[in-house]
């Protein structure tokens, strides 16, 4: 096997140049994503190697790139376009929401849309305003969309090789302060189907759900939950459209327990979701009501700020006793 250690940037700029490699077909495009190599340098190098024709700079025009990428997915190809941060999305939802996710059903089948859109997201890294964005549960409303998040580098290989292979767009949300994140990947096998969870680490007390930037910090908050001799089971969730709820529902009918974290807003986020049908599912198995952990409801602060407004370790560990306080 090919056992290497490497970042999560540098497992999607391989997973990325693999991509263009495999399938003539394949592009990437965005703002900077060419000779800059991206604002997180995930693209760094491939222009130089793939030519202009095949990694696109763009300019600063959000509903452009995905329209583009649209036209372009008609014609055959396989755009992988790049949105520079989360908070700059939003001029191509309109884009994504009435065309990209919606041309497979209008045409009864006929069309198909194989797009990746790339989201660096999240907070933690001390941005100006927009930049820190948390819009996931926006797109995993929207059907004929998949939504995706790595939260490590092996996931961010092996699930960006699968969103382009998909025939189905996909919104790809990568957790950006965990770019830097280092961890084993092996490039020759596949860890699991892209809409399937993990248990990250087992447990029999509770079972912590969560994705992207948020699966560290309640790995952590488990290894501190064991020394207090309260056994854990973190579920890293992967996808949030769809939602592995079979694997969900393994975990807490095991554990009796759930709290699901997310740096989103907990008003309307997908924590309200997981919780209602774990609720319908799990009724006569759970011994304390599904608790949430995440954003608030507000705008995202200023830098200064973040730390107190981002869920963190303490916050989860204050949701799991009071769980296991039921």
């Amino acid at each position: 096997m090919a056992m290497e250690k490497m970042s999560i940037a540098k497992a999607l700029n391989e997973s990325l140049r693999k991509a263009l490699d495999t399938d003539p077909k394949v592009l990437i495009m965005g703002e900077d994503v060419g000779k800059l190599g991206g604002v997180f340098r995930i693209t760094d190098g491939l222009q130089k190697d793939f030519g202009e024709g095949r990694v696109i700079d763009t300019p600063l025009a959000e509903s452009g790139i995905v329209g583009t990428a649209i036209g372009l997915a008609l014609r055959g190809y396989r755009p992988i376009v790049e949105i520079q941060f989360d908070g700059f999305v939003f001029p191509a939802y309109d884009q994504i929401v009435t065309q990209l996710a919606k041309m497979h059903a209008r045409s009864l089948g006929k069309i198909k849309l194989p797009v990746v859109v790339r989201i660096p997201y999240g907070g933690g890294i001390g941005a100006v305003e927009h930049h820190s964005e948390s819009p996931e549960a926006l797109f995993a409303h929207v059907a004929g969309l998949k939504v995706v998040s790595p939260s490590n580098a092996s996931d961010a290989y092996w699930m960006m090789q699968q969103a382009v292979q998909s025939d189905d767009p996909v919104i790809f949300f990568e957790p950006k302060r965990r770019y830097w994140d280092k961890g084993e990947l092996d490039t020759e096998s596949i860890p699991g189907q892209l809409h399937r969870a993990s248990v990250a680490r087992t447990g029999t007390d509770l079972t912590l759900v969560a994705y992207g930037p948020m699966v560290k910090v309640c790995l952590e908050a488990a290894a501190a939950a064991q020394e207090e001799g309260k056994s854990v089971e973190v579920v890293d969730l992967r996808s949030m459209s769809p939602i592995d709820f079979d694997a969900i529902q393994t975990s807490v009918e095991k554990t009796r327990r759930l709290v699901v974290v997310h740096e989103a807003p907990v008003f309307y986020g997908s924590g309200a979701e997981i919780a209602a049908r774990v609720t319908e599912r799990c009724f006569y198995h759970l011994e304390a009501p599904v608790l949430r952990v995440g954003g608030y409801h507000v705008p995202y602060p200023p830098a200064r700020l973040e730390d107190e407004y981002l869920p963190g370790l303490d916050r989860v560990l204050d949701a799991v006793d009071r769980s296991l306080a039921y």
